[in-house]
């Protein structure tokens, strides 16, 4: 085939409004799927690229790495998927695939060069990637997903970044029954957190800043709920949790949260703030408690957690919106003002 001509929304320079332009997908490689995109999800790590706050991005940049589309055309090798299939693109779209990581699945965390981004990057070819606010994408088949058809493809979209990076360390520090786990923040994704650690058997808390969320965190799965602004709720929970999955973004009194774990608790980070984080060493040092991060998943998991999601009949709870409300949608993600991911309607492109 011949390289295919996509409408995307990109910012054209660090901070700038997102706008209507087109972009070059690549010809299909041996293995390369085509995928007709139907919805993205935008992911506040979206906004920090596009508005450099990670480091110095590329642009023009297409964000997106919450990608459900359907498949409409496979290279010649391609032995996975056919055309009609339904898919999902995540975080990245290609790694080493030699190295110890690679081969345990662990693509994530890529010895040799690192994953490469689904946007905001440069593919082992030397091509710029660009993500799903567009029409199309062009993915290597080991780097795609199956949408199990119990979901629907709008709620699963968010699943590829936000329902990954909930379940990976859910899973990997045994959440279960038995398990007192607390989601710290209850956005998009400490919603999936909560859902997923409620389907996984844990007692799960929603620790969120204020009370405005308890409704929504209650029905979610959550069997408790505290508002972090409470100075009590900390001399109430101290002790209390095997682990705390913390989701938020910003910077945060580390040694107040870590309080709140038992003897061998662990506190997780997920939420990538801007800013650098302390804290007094004898919070972890006086309750032998562990202070890790996780990012995303392999391929694997991610499979696996899209077919949990499917078992247990949900996906993420989303706002539907035209392409056209990328830049609105962006400033109500800073003000917490979405229930919980907003995904693009990638047919609104296509007008």
């Amino acid at each position: 085939m011949t390289s295919v001509t996509a409408t995307a929304y990109a910012a054209p320079a660090p901070k700038a409004p997102l706008e209507r332009t087109t972009i070059e997908r690549r010809d299909l490689r041996e293995h390369d799927v085509l995928i007709d995109i139907a919805y993205a999800g935008i992911c506040h790590s979206d906004i920090h690229q596009a508005r450099e706050e990670w480091g110095r991005g590329s642009f023009p940049m297409v964000p997106g790495h919450e990608i459900a589309g359907v498949v409409s055309e496979v290279g010649p090798g391609v032995t996975k998927y056919a055309v009609g299939d339904r898919v999902g693109v995540g975080c990245f779209v290609d790694s080493c695939r030699e190295c110890e990581q690679c081969q345990a699945g662990l693509e994530q965390y890529c010895q040799v060069g690192g994953m490469t981004g689904t946007y905001n990057d440069t593919d082992r070819q030397g091509e710029k990637t660009y993500g799903g606010y567009s029409t199309h994408i062009v993915v290597d088949e080991n780097y795609v997903l199956r949408i199990p058809e119990g979901l629907s493809l709008d709620v699963a979209a968010p699943l590829l970044c936000a329902g990954i990076t909930l379940y990976s360390p859910l899973a990997h520090w045994n959440a279960g029954p038995g398990k007192k786990v607390a989601i710290l923040g209850v956005g998009g994704l400490g919603h999936m957190g909560i859902r997923i650690a409620h389907a996984m058997g844990a007692e799960v808390t929603a620790l969120s800043q204020s009370l405005r969320k308890k409704e929504d965190a209650l029905r979610l799965g959550a069997d408790h709920y505290y508002a972090t602004s409470d100075p009590e709720t900390f001399s109430a929970l101290a002790g209390s949790f095997d682990l705390i999955v913390n989701t938020v973004s910003a910077v945060l009194d580390l040694d107040a949260y870590l309080s709140l774990l038992k003897v061998d608790g662990s506190m997780v980070v997920v939420g990538a703030p801007e800013n650098a984080s302390s804290l007094n060493l004898f919070s972890l040092i006086g309750a032998r408690r562990s202070l890790s991060g996780s990012s995303i998943g392999g391929i694997r998991e991610t499979q696996e957690m899209l077919d949990f999601c499917a078992e247990h009949g949900f996906g993420a709870e989303i706002e539907v919106i035209n392409a056209d409300r990328i830049n609105e949608a962006y400033e109500r993600v800073m003000a917490s003002d979405v229930r919980y991911r907003f995904v693009i309607d990638i047919a609104s492109l296509r007008d």
